[in-house]
């Protein structure tokens, strides 16, 4: 069953030993990493842990927590051979920039088992997968993959924005690794990999691929301190909300007096009683309880108005 609580809680990290985000000192002749620090694309994977959260609680039917181990920089074949032998979904997002055409890719990698009890969830079962796994997968788990990816590909994107436009548009999925087009076991790929657990259960674990080849043109961006960077505002979302802001109706009106009387005298109130009211030449104008300022009562175009004088002043504690 998808996240069946363990008889013994099992670890929310994997067991293998991850170095930390800076790989300088144990990648040897090779030099996987060109970029030095990792730091800037660490904090993009927690940024993105909080899109799959929302991905996974959708399939899930359930909260979950979420979170972003830290990266390891290492050869394909290398991270295929420590991954345990079975049915495991291999989804090739092609990776494009500003429109142009597909630069490189990235992988999502999700175990086979996963992905089954996700199917059997979504036709309405209790999320169980099948006690001896297929080989491959059938076309409603090739779906399966493909919804997964599909929902995966706006957080994507807007994790990325910040440091680059890039889309991430999801391929064929494939059982087996050694049916990937354009990456070679010999190539480096940066393993950003997010932990996933319901209550109590045990943590399931999907793998997301930055082929280091295809990230070298974002090279700048990556090695740059400034991660924050927000994304342009849409003209037309912001054309549309101004408009609907300065639309919002406000209730203007002014107290020419509140006269103070004696309990007494109201109960002594017949028709045709007269109350005394006075007022000076200037009456408060007020916009719902806030004072707008003061003006002068008399009449325009047949009508009575008011006719401001000055404004309140607002102070900077009021704002607040």
């Amino acid at each position: 069953m998808v996240n069946d609580p363990a008889t013994t809680r099992a670890p929310e990290r994997r067991t293998r030993s991850r170095s930390g985000a800076s790989h300088q000192g144990v990648l040897g002749p090779a030099k996987l990493n060109p970029f030095g620090d990792l730091h800037t694309l660490q904090h993009l994977s927690a940024r993105l842990a909080r899109g799959v959260r929302g991905v996974f609680e959708t399939l899930l039917r359930d909260e979950i927590r979420c979170w972003a181990e830290p990266l390891v920089v290492q050869r394909f074949a290398d991270y295929r051979a420590e991954r345990a032998e079975g049915l495991t979904a291999w989804l090739p997002m092609a990776m494009t920039t500003a429109g142009s055409v597909a630069h490189g890719q990235a992988l999502c990698v999700m175990d086979g088992k996963f992905v089954l009890e996700l199917l059997d969830l979504f036709f309405g079962g209790t999320g169980t997968a099948p006690q001896t796994l297929p080989t491959e997968f059938s076309p409603a788990g090739e779906a399966m993959v493909a919804r997964i990816g599909s929902m995966i590909e706006g957080p994507l994107k807007a994790t990325w924005e910040p440091l680059a436009k890039i889309d991430f548009a999801p391929g064929h999925v494939e059982s087996s690794a050694a049916m990937l087009a354009d990456i070679d076991g010999e190539d480096a790929v940066i393993v950003t990999r997010f932990g996933i657990v319901a209550g109590t259960a045990a943590p399931v674990f999907v793998d997301l691929l930055y082929s280091v080849a295809a990230l070298k043109p974002h090279g700048a961006s990556l090695t740059g301190k400034v991660v924050g960077k927000p994304a342009e505002p849409d003209p037309v979302w912001q054309t549309a909300l101004t408009r609907a802001a300065m639309n919002v109706r406000f209730e203007i009106r002014s107290v020419l007096a509140e006269p103070v009387v004696p309990l007494s005298l109201l109960l002594n109130l017949k028709p045709g009683d007269v109350i005394p009211v006075s007022f000076g030449t200037e009456v408060p104008i007020m916009v719902g309880n806030d004072r707008l300022g003061s003006g002068t009562v008399g009449t325009s175009n047949g009508r009575a108005a008011i006719q401001i004088t000055q404004f309140a002043r607002i102070d900077e504690g009021q704002m607040q």
